[in-house]
């Protein structure tokens, strides 16, 4: 596949986005390349593109996959598998979102649970337990609310996000 400029540039910026929100910089490059590619493609075809070793790309896309954002589909006769992105913007962000929310968010919550039902019985004192339950309150109030926005159809989701930003503009500020 051929890139010009500006598709190398967005794989590289993406890369580096990657790298910022804890993702290999080179698996980050390697789902660009398939949220751009307008076609699937195999492995030797983003390793030869990207310039990436081959075992580096397979170990990409088996993170990849793992995180639900790119799929495995293989044509009747052929031998090799052929790799696509989540190409809806929307489904992209909802997979990662979820993603990150099993991975990092839902787990803290249950350590914080356990934490401060042990500060309970413990010399932790008073002003320690009302942060410890203030942390846990607030992050189990952003997880409530998506999941429950979460389970509404996208259209409503949409028209919240931007009923959302005009709400904003009317309410005061700090």
């Amino acid at each position: 596949m051929h890139l010009t400029p500006a598709m190398q540039d967005f794989i590289l910026h993406w890369g580096e986005m990657g790298a910022k929100w804890g993702v290999n910089r080179s698996v980050a490059q390697i789902h660009a390349l398939l949220h751009i590619a307008p076609e699937p493609l195999d492995a030797e075809e983003i390793s030869e593109t990207l310039g990436l070793a081959r075992s580096n790309v397979s170990t990409g896309l088996k993170e990849l996959q793992g995180w639900k954002l790119v799929k495995a589909s293989r044509a009747l006769g052929e031998r090799r598998d052929v790799f696509t992105s989540v190409q809806d913007m929307f489904d992209l962000a909802r997979v990662v979102i979820e993603g990150r929310r099993e991975r990092e968010f839902a787990p803290t919550i249950a350590a914080l649970r356990d934490v401060a039902e042990a500060a309970e019985g413990d010399a932790t004192p008073d002003h320690v337990k009302a942060r410890m339950k203030e942390t846990l309150q607030t992050m189990q109030m952003f997880d409530d609310w998506y999941r429950d926005v979460s389970t509404l159809p996208r259209g409503i989701q949409l028209l919240a996000m931007k009923l959302g930003a005009k709400i904003a503009r009317f309410l005061p500020k700090g």
